[in-house]
C-alpha cells in the first residue's frame, strides 16, 4: 500500500487513533495532571469523538490538548498528511503545494507548515561527536546578492549588507547535523555554539578559514583544507565534503521551492531540513517512519499564529 493511501490521511478517526498510539505508547495520560491511565472515554451524543475525563482531575481532554494541534480547527487527518508531505519531500514542500493538496487556504497551510516546523525543533541537544568520531564545520549564506556575503550589521544597529544570512552547520560524519543561524560568522559567534554542541574528545574538521583558529582549542584534534587553493580532499581523510552535501540541500530547497525565507523564520526551515537529514533513508528511516519520529516533538509546544507573525496580519506573500 502506497503510505498516501492509508486511512489515516483520509479518516479523521483513524487519524485520532493512530496519533493517540504515538502520544500515549504506555497508555492514556491526562496532560493536565499527569497521571497515567486514569481516564474515562465520553460516549455521550453531545460529546465530540476521542473525549476524555481525568478520573483523578476531573478535567475533560483529547490526545491535542498540550500540543502543537491544541485548538485547531483542522481536521487531525489534514495535519498528518501536511506532516507526511514535508517528511517525504527532501527539499521542502512550499505552503502554496500543501494549499493546493490538502484543500485549506494559504494562509492556513502557512501556518500549518511553520508549527509542524516547531515539532521538529530539537531540545534534547545531545553533544556531536565523541571518540574517534569528526564533526565538520562549516559556513554558507542564504539569500541576498553574493557581493553582500561579507557585509554586517554595525554596531550601532544598522545594516551594513541587505540579504546575506549567514547559517553554520555542525555535520558528524555518517551521523547527525545541527545547524544554526547567526549574527555573524566569528569567533565570538561560533566558539559557544562548538563548546556547546560538539564532545570535547571530538577531531573538528573544517575549512582554512582564521575564525575556527583558536575556538577549537580543547577538542581532541583540528584539521583542515584550503579550498582557496582548490584544496577539497587530502589524504582520504581531510573534508568538509559532509557538510558542504548538506549545504547543497538545503540552498536547493530554499532556493527550488521556498525561493525566499526571512530571517525571522529561518531557524525554522533549519529545523526542518535537519530533522531530514538526521532521520535520513541511508540511517535506515523511511518517509513513514520519519513522520512517525516527528510527532512526539508536538507535544509540550505551542506556536500561536500572534507568535508565528508578530504584528504581520498574514504570511508573507513571497514565502513559500
Amino acid at each position: 500500500m502506497s503510505d498516501l493511501a492509508n486511512p489515516i490521511f483520509y479518516d479523521e478517526d483513524k487519524a485520532r487513533e493512530w496519533l493517540e498510539a504515538r502520544i500515549w505508547p504506555n497508555g492514556i495520560v491526562c496532560p493536565h495532571c499527569g497521571v497515567l491511565e486514569q481516564a474515562t472515554l465520553m460516549k455521550g451524543k453531545s460529546h465530540r469523538p476521542g473525549l476524555y475525563q481525568c478520573n483523578a482531575c476531573r478535567k475533560p481532554f483529547t490526545v491535542t490538548v498540550g500540543t502543537l494541534y491544541e485548538r485547531s480547527h483542522i481536521p487531525l487527518n489534514k495535519w498528518l498528511m501536511a506532516t507526511h508531505l514535508l517528511m517525504a519531500s527532501k527539499k521542502g514542500m512550499s505552503s502554496l503545494q500543501l494549499h493546493r493538496m490538502l484543500g485549506v487556504t494559504k494562509k492556513t497551510a502557512w501556518f500549518m507548515a511553520h508549527r509542524i516546523r516547531e515539532s521538529l525543533r530539537d531540545t534534547k541537544k545531545t553533544p556531536l561527536g565523541g571518540p574517534n568520531k569528526v564533526v565538520e564545520v562549516d559556513e554558507t549564506y542564504i539569500g541576498g546578492k553574493e557581493g553582500n556575503k561579507h557585509k554586517w550589521k554595525r554596531q550601532d544597529g544598522m545594516q551594513g549588507g541587505k540579504g546575506k544570512e549567514p547559517v553554520v552547520s555542525l555535520v558528524e560524519r555518517d551521523g547527525r547535523v545541527r545547524s544554526h543561524h547567526v549574527a555573524r560568522v566569528d569567533g565570538e559567534n561560533l566558539g559557544p555554539i562548538l563548546k556547546e554542541q560538539i564532545d570535547k574528545t571530538t577531531y573538528i574538521m573544517s575549512d582554512d578559514s582564521p575564525v575556527y583558529q583558536g575556538i577549537t582549542d580543547g577538542f581532541s584534534g583540528h584539521g583542515t583544507v584550503n579550498h582557496s587553493i582548490e584544496e577539497y580532499v587530502r589524504g582520504g581523510f581531510w573534508y568538509t565534503n559532509t557538510v558542504e552535501g548538506y549545504f547543497s540541500i538545503f540552498k536547493r530547497g530554499i532556493i527550488g521551492t521556498y525561493h525566499h525565507v526571512s530571517p525571522e523564520h529561518l531557524k525554522r526551515y533549519l529545523c526542518e531540513f535537519d530533522f531530514r537529514y538526521n532521520e535520513r533513508e541511508k540511517l535506515g528511516v523511511d518517509d513513514a517512519a520519519r513522520m512517525a519520529k516527528s510527532i512526539p516533538g508536538i507535544v509540550g509546544k505551542r506556536l500561536t499564529y500572534r507568535r508565528t507573525c508578530g504584528a504581520v496580519e498574514g504570511p508573507p506573500a513571497a514565502q513559500g
